[in-house]
């Protein structure tokens, strides 16, 4: 009975290493057929391109292409409108620059007489026309202040209000449009005389300003 399983167990060992054996087999020749089938293809391929060298060094040339230069910037084309633009109206100019002014930081233009500013700052002209420039930028306020002035002069005006404010509503509290206004007008030629404004026309909110006579024709 023992011999019996004996025989079957070596039996069964047989069948296994003779499947293995085959499984081996056919491995290497698929193995075999791949590496067949790529030499085929490589060679088909070296035939299809023939002969290859390497150029020689020398035959080689390069192109060098230099970038367009960028289109000139017109910048004193530039420069002319702006200043155009501004009127002539500076940042850069401050009240001890050219004119007269006194603690009150009123001005008249050299040649006017004291009394013509006594009688501005008592409220002896009538004032014709206002400008607001409350919640202006400074850029904003430069060039509605000029627009102001050329509109009035066309209209024969002589007494205007200019309203900056107390700049209680910018930083740190500053006045910062107050002053500027007050240099901006001092470089138009028009104007002959400013002051703060009485309390009831606005007081330090505010400036009347005094032009001169328009020449109409006609007139």
């Amino acid at each position: 009975m023992a011999n019996i399983k004996e025989f079957s167990a070596l039996g069964s060992l047989r069948k296994t290493l003779q499947d293995q054996e085959q499984a081996r087999i056919k491995a290497e020749v698929e193995r075999e057929r791949q590496a067949a089938l790529a030499e085929r293809e490589a060679n088909l391929f070296r035939h299809s391109i023939g002969r290859v060298a390497p150029l020689p060094v020398n035959a080689i040339s390069k192109a060098l292409h230099q970038p367009s230069p960028p289109p000139p910037i017109p910048r004193q084309h530039i420069a002319d409108e702006q200043a155009a633009l501004l009127e002539s109206i500076s940042d850069e100019f401050t009240v001890d620059t050219l004119m007269d002014s006194d603690e009150a930081l009123s001005f008249a233009r050299p040649g006017v007489g004291p009394d013509v500013l006594s009688k501005l700052r008592r409220g002896n002209w009538v004032i014709q026309a206002q400008l607001d420039l409350h919640g202006y930028r400074r850029d904003q306020a430069r060039e509605a202040l000029g627009e102001f002035l050329r509109s009035v002069r066309r209209r024969g005006l002589r007494c205007v209000r200019v309203i900056h404010g107390k700049g209680l509503g910018s930083v740190n509290k500053e006045p910062v449009l107050k002053h500027k206004v007050r240099n901006w007008l001092m470089q138009k030629d028009e104007v002959m005389a400013f002051c703060q404004a009485r309390a009831a026309d606005g007081g330090a909110g505010a400036l009347v300003v005094l032009l001169k006579s328009s020449e109409r024709p006609g007139g």
